[in-house]
């Protein structure tokens, strides 16, 4: 499993930024999805998840600003980031859990990070 990431980059305060992550497989069914972000000496924190019903949850710091979406059909994951400020600046990481039947047989993966930052 792979996941792609892009969008990421340079924005002042208060711009806007759409982050996306492509799965190598499909996430139709048992796969819920989400970004997470980490600043260096800081742990990686969840930013917003997606399950497989859509059903979301988002960090307290980037509700009303951040929402995150899914395609199934291009096996896409997006996270719309708006009103952006410099503390949202982080690496971000998409993230993927394959749900099996058994919650000990969930399988997760990471993509590779996309560097986001906002200048003030």
């Amino acid at each position: 499993v792979q996941l792609q990431a892009s969008g990421g980059g340079l924005v002042q305060a208060g711009g806007s930024l759409r982050l996306s992550c492509a799965a190598s497989v499909s996430i139709s069914s048992r796969s819920d999805m989400g970004w997470y972000r980490q600043t260096p000496g800081k742990q990686r924190e969840l930013v917003a998840i997606i399950t497989s019903d859509r059903s979301t949850n988002y960090a307290n710091s980037v509700v009303g600003r951040f929402t995150i979406s899914r395609d199934n059909a291009k096996n896409t994951v997006y996270l719309q980031m708006n009103s952006l400020k410099p503390e949202d600046t982080a690496v971000y990481y998409c993230y993927l859990v394959r749900r099996a039947l058994s919650p000990k047989y969930d399988r997760d993966y990471w993509g590779q990070g996309t560097q986001v930052t906002v200048s003030s």
